[in-house]
């Protein structure tokens, strides 16, 4: 078939923008198509946190992006843990040594977003902007993605990073299977005129400044992100009125930070994992929070859209050097099976971080509040109540990466 380009991906986040270059990387002829316009203004932080393992990878897509975002970002000096008033954890942390990779990187996701635009300009990726899909359709030979207004863009493969409302995924009918958990959030940025490399990860069970709730303070580069834990939507509803933040932040974190809120959101804890990753042509690959929304404990968001677009990036360009149909299937059918299995790894690991977060039974409340009364003598035990939020450990599927 005649194409625009050898790879359409829909979406200009951080999973479409990190497809787009990986497959450029190889070579691919990338045609990026986003709904919103390029002069877009995207509020708030959204996701924080870039881990070492996806450093690595944009480092190797195009050297000199995971360096600076690594250095962009800021490492935290310490995490510290606290039960009501009482510091139950902490540990601290020299800088990384210059010249490497830091561990991670504590960056606004609009931030990261912009040095992988950068990256893929400079790599020569093609943008197509104010271009909503409404619709894909794939056949033997390659896909047709349809646009508003009556437009076509056609070529071999179609990578969907066209988040959580993906039209992608919906016109394909793949649909996303799992939850919501009881648990809502609360999240509110706070700008800092200082530097935020000397701040502290803090984690709060049962903070008395607002009503018992555990929360969240995670800085990054140019501010914190306060992040509380909610029950009901009713009570995310309320905490996030202006004149609800108003009075409880400032029993939370220093009172000078009332006059510096950037942002303030509420959003449920969405557990759900697409019941295919591709068309039944093996055309089409999702990736990102088109595939999968994990609760925000452990930072698996970003970091996995970010594997999955790596990934996606690299099937495409197994499958359109493939020797014969079956093999180009086959490389797509293998991105399909390892990602999904990560995905599911992930819910996994953000469902049992919810279930201690939540402590919903009258045991997970004892075991907490003994754990932190006896952490001054048993150390692990604050430990494990600095862990436990980042879920269980354990294997995953040996394509499929970390995260």
């Amino acid at each position: 078939m005649n194409t625009d380009a050898e790879l359409i991906v829909a979406g200009a986040g951080p999973a479409g923008l990190t497809s787009a270059l990986a497959a450029r990387s190889l070579g691919i002829d990338v045609l990026v198509i986003e709904a919103e316009p390029e002069d877009r203004v995207r509020p708030g932080s959204r996701a924080l946190f870039v881990h070492q393992e996806n450093l690595r990878r944009l480092e190797r897509m195009s050297p000199g992006l995971g360096m600076k975002i690594g250095e962009f970002g800021i490492i935290w000096r310490a995490r510290r843990t606290y039960y009501g008033t009482r510091e139950v954890f902490a540990k601290t942390y020299s800088l990384p040594q210059p010249g490497g990779l830091p561990p991670y990187a504590s960056l606004r996701q609009i931030d990261t977003e912009g040095f992988l635009y950068d990256a893929c300009k400079a790599a020569g990726v093609r943008f197509e902007w104010d271009s909503p899909v409404e619709a894909v359709e794939t056949t033997p030979d390659g896909a047709t993605v349809r646009l508003e207004g009556g437009r076509e863009r056609r070529s071999a493969y179609v990578i969907g990073a066209d988040g959580a409302r993906s039209m992608v995924r919906q016109s394909l009918g793949i649909t996303l299977e799992g939850g919501r958990s009881t648990d809502y959030r609360v999240a509110v940025d706070l700008s800092d005129d200082v530097d935020t490399a000397s701040s502290d990860r803090i984690n709060y069970y049962r903070h008395p400044g607002i009503e018992n709730r555990n929360l969240f303070i995670v800085p990054f580069t140019g501010g914190r992100q306060v992040d509380v834990q909610c029950h009901t939507p009713e009570e995310s509803e309320r905490l996030s009125q202006p004149e609800e933040v108003n009075r409880w932040l400032p029993k939370v974190v220093d009172p000078s930070y009332a006059d510096r809120i950037l942002w303030i959101a509420k959003y449920p804890c969405l557990q759900l994992v697409a019941d295919s990753f591709v068309d039944v042509h093996r055309r089409v690959l999702l990736a990102g929070e088109a595939a999968h929304l994990f609760a925000p404990l452990g930072a698996r968001g970003m970091n996995s859209g970010i594997a999955d677009a790596a990934a996606a990036g690299d099937a495409v360009g197994l499958a359109l050097r493939a020797s014969s149909p079956e093999r180009a299937a086959g490389a797509i059918e293998e991105y399909a099976d390892a990602r999904l299995q990560a995905a599911l790894h992930n819910r996994s690991r953000a469902g049992t971080a919810l279930t201690h977060v939540r402590a919903g039974t009258r045991g997970d409340r004892i075991r907490q509040w003994g754990a932190a009364k006896l952490a001054p003598v048993v150390p692990k035990l604050g430990a494990w109540l600095d862990d436990a939020p980042y879920g269980p450990r354990g294997p995953v599927h040996r394509a499929a990466g970390t995260y």
